[in-house]
């Protein structure tokens, strides 16, 4: 069987090191991808000739990787990223490899990637070249470590939890040998760098079967070695997915697992605005708790939010009354505005009513007007608010 596969840019690159006399070949991911059915996303090309050759091959090229022997070739206005057959040595900072040799066999190449149906690859004329079994795992929905797995864990401990972030993502099972390698080596996982695990998790909560995912973590023990993981969960659960966001996951981790805001957003290194959802999420479950939302919360918090509270919470509480994220929305399209740019009246027409000096009480008092529209003491109305405001200004100093 043969496959049709690249962009017009990504096949005239590999025919044209054909053309000079060298193997060039598409790899990788968008491969493994297109025997399942995806869409390729990133385009790979491997190749015999070397950094040097491809760039006498090519006279537009950019050095983006060219010591690990990636060549970016600009061809017909697309990015092509071209890399040269390798082996690697031994990975002393447990991300890159101390020694890359460059090889002209294309197995050779192949070998040293994590998993089978990651080391695959397809000619220009759409034939597999499969030497280690990846269409076979993919159709058995496997996820099998090329070669010996306590070895390739061994060369870059992240490739356990790409193993299970690829569970999830993909349905599939990790082979049971796999398995146990990532057992065997779990504490190795601790060498790893927070930014590479967190974009490992994102990917994860955005898969469409994370509690697989959760099961193995557990069951292999590396959970034990992952920054800031529960011990335990309330609500397994809750983490069944796919969610709507990576944000939507953390959270769900964060609130069925009893940790702290801060606990996950320090051990990720997370940005302002994920600290900021998270620290949203907690305090929103502390306000459900006790009682359904007001207009306030509504309007403070927003949809995104409220959706992923509420989730969390119907899972936390699944006897308990909930709202559905279509109440939620009606709740929040109710509102008599959506923004304090939306209110009627400015700092300015405050001075001229209230023939005051400016000062702290203007903003103050626009904060006072904002929230007795939200909650319907008056409406979002120029005049209206202006004789509410007079009112309540002259009752007040």
């Amino acid at each position: 069987m043969s496959y049709s596969f690249g962009t017009s840019a990504s096949r005239g690159v590999v025919s044209k090191l054909l053309s000079a006399g060298y193997e060039a070949v598409f790899v990788g991911g968008a491969v493994r991808d297109l025997l399942l059915g995806k869409e390729a996303s990133d385009i790979d090309i491997a190749t015999s000739a070397t950094p040097k050759e491809v760039k006498e091959v090519f006279p537009n090229t950019v050095d983006v990787g060219i010591q690990h022997g990636t060549v970016l070739v600009l061809f017909e206005g697309e990015p092509i990223e071209v890399t040269t057959y390798r082996t690697e040595g031994t990975y002393s900072d447990h991300r890159r490899p101390d020694e890359v040799t460059f090889v002209r066999s294309l197995e050779e190449d192949l070998k040293r990637r994590d998993f089978t149906m990651n080391a695959m690859a397809l000619s220009l004329d759409g034939r597999l070249i499969d030497p280690f079994g990846g269409k076979q795992d993919i159709d058995k929905r496997l996820i099998r470590a090329v070669g010996a797995a306590e070895e390739r864990f061994k060369e870059d401990a992240l490739r356990m939890f790409r193993a299970i972030r690829f569970s999830s993502v993909l349905g599939f099972a990790i082979e049971d040998s796999t398995c146990d390698a990532i057992e065997l080596l779990a504490k190795e996982i601790e060498h790893i760098a927070a930014e590479r695990l967190k974009a490992e998790w994102d990917k994860l909560f955005l898969g469409k079967e994370p509690t697989r995912a959760f099961e193995y973590i557990h069951d292999t023990g590396i959970g034990a070695h992952l920054p800031a993981y529960p011990e335990t969960f309330r609500a397994a659960s809750c983490l069944h997915g796919p969610f709507q966001t990576s944000l939507e996951g953390w959270a769900t981790l964060m609130m069925t697992g009893d940790l702290e805001p801060l606990q996950l957003t320090r051990a990720y290194k997370m940005s302002n605005t994920e600290k900021t959802f998270l620290r949203s999420i907690q305090e929103v479950l502390q306000t459900r708790e006790a009682q359904f939302y007001s207009n306030l919360d509504y309007y403070r918090w927003g949809e995104q939010v409220l959706l992923a509270a509420e989730a969390i919470y119907q899972c936390l509480h699944p006897d308990k009354p909930f709202l559905g994220p279509n109440e939620i929305r009606e709740k929040i399209a109710a509102l008599p505005i959506r923004s304090k740019q939306e209110l009627a009246v400015t700092g300015t027409d405050l001075l001229a009513w209230s023939k005051a000096k400016g000062g702290r009480w203007v903003g103050e008092w626009l904060d006072t007007i904002e929230r007795a529209v939200i909650l319907g003491d008056c409406r979002n109305d120029s005049e209206e608010i202006k004789g509410w405001f007079l009112h309540e200004f002259t009752r007040q100093r």
